[in-house]
């Protein structure tokens, strides 16, 4: 190749690594330019998303309290406690530590070695470790474990009150009782920690674009419970139900002149910190009876029937009827437990717990017989004034209405109407019951029943004012029989000086298959307790005893005895002027 060949083809050579350096540097430039200046804001908000963290600050929950008498108690209080997680992405030994957390926290270790080479970065290896065992697993200095501190819901009484309070589940959720129904005010807000980190994601606590919103921490409640009370109520039916041989009942106490409920007592019953060693099987002890298992409650409706038509001006305290200790209604009979009395005063419907009797008085509201007006007008009181069929409104989660059958839409209504003027064919609440006995022996003025003393640093309680059913005089003349009822049948309920009444209620149960068992029924006490007027309503539910006899007499009647001198004995409760 010749001299000036070679030199044009070297100059060719040089051109081209010009251009292709041109290019590059072009390349890189319109790279530089797309990266710096085109896609600014998306890389600075990535860059954003490493460096900028945002947390969720947890809210303690609000303390739940009562009264003590007049020293206020913690009913429910929160714990630190501790969460031990594993990221298995940083163990290397898994064999190794799990033997040794396995000392620490108890379990099985294959199963804490399952979670250590899970494929997920986030496992949980035990909850609510104390602060000793906390340290030790610190201690152990291992990589990929750590420690993450919470607050748990504590119960200093124990499983006092276990129902009415209910829990807090794992997902931090209230759930039954009082925890469910005020889950919202009770948990709080929580708060906000949006920070810059470093590298190591540490907060860099002076940079300006940190922001901190401080977790409110939830309500404190307070309930209208008397600790003492509630106490010594769940000790007497816990004896009280052993002594009926029933495996189950429940207890409720009001004020019957302010709706407040001072002891609600249910069993068996449960530890509400131990929740969940609850067996499935018998879950259904988390919901208080009191307010979500509704029941036909046999003869304690008795005094409400009377009430009713005393009320309309139907009858008065002076009626009688002869009783031949059956009375035909319909294709049915209905019966007395001891027939032929003959001519019967009013009182003896409750003294001597009459079917016929409270079916009598029914007739007299469809002026003497069992018709539309009748059932109308029974149904008006039992509805819109005693207010049965719907919720009280409590503070409980799951309360349940109860059922009362329409007077006008069905079939054999007469008879089915007949049988709810002595507690069957009706399904209330025991809580729905004390509300209503309450306005039948307080005057006449029904309270909503409540649980809610106050919500501290919360002004949204209103305090229900009344609503007159009743006429004061249809509240006296049965407030007087029942208590000839206590002095005459439960004597040892009767105490000098104060006036104790009430009525007992043997209920059939209703068969699913339609009719009723034969050999299963629930026995019922309605009673009030006071002086001049009456301090507390006592509703007393026995689950199928298993001694002979009549169950509201046999089984429910002593528990309300051995409640009322405790009352008598132990609180304060106003004797009698004269």
């Amino acid at each position: 190749m010749s001299t000036q060949s070679q030199v044009h083809s070297a100059s060719w050579r040089i051109s081209l690594w010009y251009v292709l350096l041109v290019l590059c540097l072009a390349v890189f430039i319109v790279r530089l330019f797309y990266v710096q200046v085109i896609k600014h804001d998306d890389y600075q908000k990535a860059a954003s998303s490493i460096q900028f963290k945002e947390r969720e600050i947890a809210a303690e929950r609000g303390v739940i309290e009562a009264y003590n008498g007049e020293q206020i108690v913690p009913l429910v209080l929160n714990e630190r406690k501790y969460t031990l997680f594993a990221d298995p992405k940083f163990i290397t030994k898994p064999d190794e530590l799990a033997g040794k957390l396995q000392a620490l926290i108890g379990g099985e270790t294959k199963d804490i070695k399952e979670k250590l080479v899970a494929e997920s970065r986030y496992q949980i290896l035990s909850k609510k470790l104390d602060k000793d065992t906390k340290k030790k697993i610190d201690d152990l200095n291992e990589k990929g474990i750590g420690t993450r501190e919470e607050a748990y819901r504590t119960y200093p009484q124990g499983s006092l009150a276990a129902q009415v309070l209910g829990f807090v589940n794992d997902e931090g959720t209230g759930s039954y009782g009082i925890e469910q129904y005020l889950d919202s005010q009770l948990r709080g807000k929580p708060g906000l920690l949006k920070a810059i980190t470093d590298a190591a994601g540490v907060p860099l606590v002076a940079n300006k674009d940190n922001v901190v919103v401080d977790a409110v921490q939830g309500q404190r409640v307070r309930l209208t419970l008397d600790v003492g009370l509630q106490q010594k109520t769940e000790e007497i039916l816990k004896q009280g139900l052993e002594n009926a041989k029933s495996k189950s009942g429940s207890i409720t106490i009001v004020d019957p002149n302010t709706g407040e409920v001072k002891a609600m007592a249910d069993y068996p019953t449960y530890n509400p910190a131990e929740y969940y060693k609850v067996k499935q099987e018998e879950q259904s002890v988390f919901s208080n009876s009191n307010v979500g298992a509704p029941l036909e409650v046999g003869s304690i409706m008795k005094p409400l029937t009377i009430a009713a038509a005393l009320d309309q001006g139907v009858i008065n305290e002076n009626f009688s009827y002869f009783d031949s200790g059956t009375l035909q209604i319909d294709n049915a009979t209905i019966k007395n437990v001891a027939a032929n009395y003959g001519q019967t005063p009013l009182k003896n419907i409750i003294l001597l717990s009459l079917n016929t009797g409270a079916t009598t008085v029914l007739k007299q509201m469809g002026g003497g017989t069992i018709n539309q007006q009748a059932r109308e007008k029974w149904f008006e009181y039992l509805t819109k004034r005693y207010h049965f069929g719907e919720q009280t409104g409590i503070e409980q989660g799951y309360e349940q209405a109860g059922s009362v059958a329409s007077p006008t839409d069905g079939f054999g209504l007469d008879i089915q109407y007949a049988n709810m003027s002595f507690g069957q064919g009706i399904n209330i609440t025991t809580l729905q019951m004390a509300a209503a006995f309450s306005s039948v022996v307080n005057g006449g003025t029904y309270y909503k029943p409540h649980l809610l003393q106050e919500v501290l640093a919360d002004d949204y309680i209103k305090r229900d004012s009344g609503e007159r059913i009743l006429s004061e005089q249809s509240s006296r003349v049965i407030t007087d029989i029942m208590q000839e009822a206590v002095d005459k049948t439960n004597v040892t309920a009767a105490r000098k000086g104060f006036k104790v009444g009430g009525k007992t209620g043997t209920a059939q149960i209703a068969n699913p298959s339609g009719g009723y068992y034969e050999d299963k029924i629930n026995g019922t006490y309605a009673g009030y307790i006071g002086g001049d007027k009456p301090q507390y309503v006592v509703i007393v539910r026995v689950n199928e005893p298993g001694i002979p006899g009549f169950a509201g007499s046999r089984a429910a009647a002593p528990i309300f005895s051995s409640i009322s001198n405790m009352i008598l004995d132990g609180f304060e409760v106003t004797p009698k002027s004269q």
